[in-house]
């Protein structure tokens, strides 16, 4: 006579919840990957979800479809790039920080930046919340200015597209790297020499 083998047991409501965030966290890291690759009109659920391990219908599931997924990526990249700057934080040590964000999120690094050169998949909310939080930005730009941070020649919106730029280098621009000599795990070096370029944006040298 065999054992029988014990009652499976439901898990707890914590359990299932926990199954549910990594769940999303798998979907949304895997998004990431497809997204960055192929844009998101070029990115397919199905390979999502492939790459995530789970079944597609979950992405309708948890984010409504494939834009709700695309919204929730760019909504928690704002959400964490915040956490990188503070009023207190010196603007070179803020771009320091940016540029090696980059360099160890590539990925969505290119998500951000085809979502630019393509002009697809934010929705109308996703895009305003965009637009506040980059308001944000300049206008912190224009209180470092004030407080001596930024020549006062200098426009505070060019200011902060270059400084994008500059730490997205990396990432978008490798194969110029690569030809000016620098070499491929030159990422903590480039961040040094962004926070050194940006501390001369002061001004404090001339003369």
């Amino acid at each position: 006579m065999t054992d029988k083998p014990p009652p499976r047991r439901s898990p707890e409501p914590a359990e299932r919840q926990r199954d549910a965030e990594r769940t999303k966290q798998s979907l949304l890291d895997a998004a990431v990957v497809e997204f960055s690759a192929h844009g998101f009109g070029g990115a397919r659920v199905s390979d999502i979800a492939a790459r995530a391990g789970v079944n597609k219908q979950l992405i309708s599931y948890y984010f409504g479809g494939k834009q709700g997924l695309f919204a929730a990526i760019t909504d928690r990249w704002r959400q964490d790039e915040q956490t990188l700057t503070g009023p207190d934080t010196p603007l070179p040590e803020i771009a320091r920080r940016y540029t090696l964000q980059n360099v160890g999120s590539p990925d969505l690094t290119r998500l951000v930046l085809r979502q630019g050169i393509d002009g697809t998949g934010a929705t109308p909310e996703n895009e305003r919340a965009q637009r506040a939080r980059f308001q944000e930005v300049a206008a912190d730009l224009r209180r470092r200015q004030e407080a001596g941070e930024l020549a006062p020649d200098l426009d505070p919106a060019a200011v902060g597209l270059a400084l994008f730029a500059l730490a997205a280098a990396p990432v978008s621009l490798p194969h110029i790297a690569d030809a000016l000599g620098l070499p491929p795990d030159f990422g903590d070096h480039y961040a040094t020499q962004v926070a050194r370029i940006v501390a001369l944006l002061s001004g404090a040298s001339d003369g």
